[in-house]
């Protein structure tokens, strides 16, 4: 060795050091003249691995586990191919009318895949009428109705709707599968996820929502202290004073002193349980946005909204259906003295008499909830590379 030509030696250096920094699975082929980027063997969308709390409900009046709330239909399960098919049409942007807006353009991984806009911007620079709503854990909303007015009947039928709309892709279905059969590195993909290179529009539907399903948060530091403790309510070990305070509020009624907050985010996905859209007292009356009373007919629903997942609620401010708070101080704060009486208000958050509830919380306990909430926070969702962009 110690013979071998400077050169000689540094190549060979170099390629050492190259194969045993390198496992199989994060070997990546050369990126095509397509940009398009993907591991030789597909990351694992299937096996989810959730620790034993998301799975055994831990006793009390409310759910803790997820069992009996998956809305992934029979007919479109999880595959490692379905889902990788899955990502590649969800971050391009060729499927635009201007090549300028893909779906991930407002739901961006590092954002909780919400957007930090309050409105997003659409492929010709018109925006939208309503805040990017978080796609983590959409898997595990039993209802499996989506979009803040529950307009979808499924994620399959969602996932295709924003193409269609004029002002965030503004394309046709036709259009949409035109634009992915001209696209060179998509037949192949089409014959591992489905058996053909044949491209239709449901094949384009299965795929992302498969892709949206797989994007599961359980890896936070509340995930850690929990799997520490026999049920949600005890103290974490590994979580501050201020933390177990914060989630104390969180999980109590509100006669115990607590904020009720687990009674509309439900489960170890901190998604609703609850059959339906919410009114959460954000006006006294609906004017401009009728939320689900401009789909369901029932006038129950006018001025309710979808009850969307608190796990990385750090990530995806601003909040509400409209974008309306710019902190997880001002939320807390609406709940704690901001609730209005409005016709459909939620009862969770009215009290005996009817009228919305006043929490009187300290400020100490308002800074106790946010630091609760941002221990829901998981980074794993925001850097793993099988929910990343395979064209960079």
């Amino acid at each position: 060795m110690t013979n071998l030509p400077i050169l000689a030696r540094t190549v060979f250096f170099i390629v050492v050091f190259s194969l045993i920094s390198c496992s199989k699975e994060d070997v990546y082929e050369p990126i095509p003249e397509n940009g398009l980027n993907l591991p030789e063997t597909p990351y694992d969308y299937v096996n989810l691995n959730l620790p034993s709390h998301f799975l055994t409900n831990a006793g009390g009046p409310l759910p803790t586990s997820i069992n009996g709330t998956d809305n992934m239909p029979i007919n479109n399960p999880i595959t490692n191919d379905g889902a990788t098919l899955g990502r590649v049409l969800f971050y391009d942007k060729k499927l635009s009318a201007n090549e300028t807006i893909a779906c991930a353009s407002c739901h961006k991984q590092d954002k909780g895949f919400s957007d930090e806009a309050i409105l997003s911007v659409g492929f010709n620079g018109e925006t939208t009428g309503r805040h990017s709503m978080t796609l983590i854990n959409a898997r595990f909303y039993q209802r499996g109705r989506f979009f803040w007015d529950e307009r979808a009947t499924t994620l399959e039928e969602q996932v295709l709707m924003p193409f269609q709309d004029p002002v965030e892709m503004g394309m046709t279905l036709e259009q949409v599968v035109s634009k992915v059969q001209a696209q060179t590195y998509y037949p192949e993909l089409f014959q591992k996820a489905f058996g053909s290179t044949e491209i239709t529009a449901e094949k384009i539907s299965l795929a992302l929502a498969q892709f949206v399903r797989s994007i599961v948060s359980f890896s936070s530091k509340y995930d850690q202290g929990r799997a520490m403790v026999a049920f949600p309510g005890a103290n974490f070990p590994n979580f501050t004073t201020e933390e177990n305070t914060g989630k104390n509020i969180f999980f109590q009624t509100i006669p115990n002193g607590g904020g009720a907050c687990f009674g509309c985010h439900t489960t170890e996905a901190f998604v609703s349980a609850n059959p339906g859209p919410q009114n959460n007292g954000l006006d006294l009356t609906s004017t401009t946005d009728l939320g689900a009373g401009s789909v369901f007919t029932n006038p129950i629903f006018v001025g309710r909204f979808k009850t969307s997942t608190l796990r990385n609620i750090e990530l995806t401010a601003p909040y509400m259906h409209d974008g309306r708070f710019a902190t997880l101080e001002e939320v807390v704060e609406h709940y704690n003295s901001g609730i209005k009486a409005h016709p459909t208000l939620s009862p969770a958050l009215t009290d005996a008499n009817g009228n919305p509830v006043q929490l009187n919380f300290t400020s100490a306990q308002k800074a106790a909830l946010v630091a609760f909430l941002k221990t829901l926070t998981d980074d794993s969702v925001s850097t793993e590379a099988k929910w990343s962009n395979p064209f960079e």
